[in-house]
């Protein structure tokens, strides 16, 4: 009896959580381990259905580096990054899309379907969801050199979210599952940073949360301990001072962007962690870093 009581009053204190994010859009961004794990992936599922049945509407973007990079082996292509950034020639963007869109995509839709759900997949192209232009980066040289501009072949940045395709889907009671390929003015299609995708499509939705999946704890500080909470301008500090660094920068700056565009709330989280999205939105306590304005 004590055991069922228990549970009774987790469902209780979920409550007022259930109340704050009925009919409100939540994007996922699903990613690292939670998308290798078998356990972990049946989690996920189930953790974006209960969401669904609960009145809350999830959007997915997903990315998939290692599930590229294993058909890109297998085609004897060698991977190239350029700080962080995956170099992709025509050869590789061909290799990317049927990899995001062709498989990764239909097995996480397949996966939500597969224990009760209705999830639907998507790409940049579908809809004409994504907009995107070419992305170009700058490279520091030698001191009081001009940054070398470095050409990262088709890889993109959002310019533009048509959401209508996604208010349609909502409207039928369909988990979105968006694949990050964008689609630019000359027709072709451009690889987009996971995160940046997830980030530009809860901005124009307005989302109620922003939630990345990662394969780290949180933000941590300077002295490597988890922060709980950010605001944006303390997290310009903590990448001044270093103690934000590496990948988590992006991240980051991914939030903040979300931010500044509508999104109420962002969250980086550990999804190693059992149900690290219920955690995150039915619990007092949360999981992982919130960063807001």
């Amino acid at each position: 009896m004590k055991e069922s009581i228990e549970k009774a009053k987790i469902l209780i204190e979920s409550l007022p959580y259930i109340r704050a994010f009925y009919n409100k859009t939540v994007v996922i961004k699903y990613g690292g381990h939670a998308m290798v794990d078998e356990e972990l992936k049946k989690n996920f599922a189930l953790d974006v259905i209960l969401m669904k049945y609960i009145g809350i509407n999830p959007v997915i973007v997903h990315g998939g580096g290692p599930q590229i990079n294993k058909v890109l082996e297998r085609m004897q292509i060698k991977p190239s990054y350029v700080e962080g950034m995956r170099v992709t020639d025509t050869e590789t963007m061909d290799v990317v899309e049927m990899v995001l869109v062709g498989k990764v995509n239909k097995e996480i839709v397949g996966l939500i379907n597969h224990h009760g759900g209705k999830a639907v997949g998507l790409s940049g192209r579908d809809g004409d969801l994504i907009r995107a232009r070419k992305m170009t980066i700058q490279k520091s040289q030698a001191k009081d050199a001009p940054p070398e501009l470095i050409d990262l072949g088709r890889v993109g940045e959002v310019t533009e979210v048509n959401p209508d395709i996604l208010q349609t889907i909502e409207v039928e009671d369909f988990i979105p599952v968006i694949a990050p390929v964008g689609v630019g003015e000359d027709n072709f299609s451009y690889n987009i940073n996971a995160d940046l995708v997830a980030g530009a499509i809860a901005g124009h939705l307005k989302a109620a949360k922003l939630i990345l999946l990662t394969d780290v704890a949180g933000v941590l500080n300077k002295d490597s301990m988890l922060v709980g909470s950010l605001s944006s301008r303390e997290v310009d500090e903590l990448v001044a001072s270093g103690a934000i660094a590496g990948g988590m920068i992006p991240k980051v700056k991914c939030c903040q962007s979300a931010l500044a565009a509508g999104v109420t709330k962002t969250h980086i989280i550990d999804g190693r962690v059992e149900h690290a999205i219920l955690l995150e939105m039915f619990t007092h306590e949360g999981v992982g870093t919130e960063i807001v304005l």
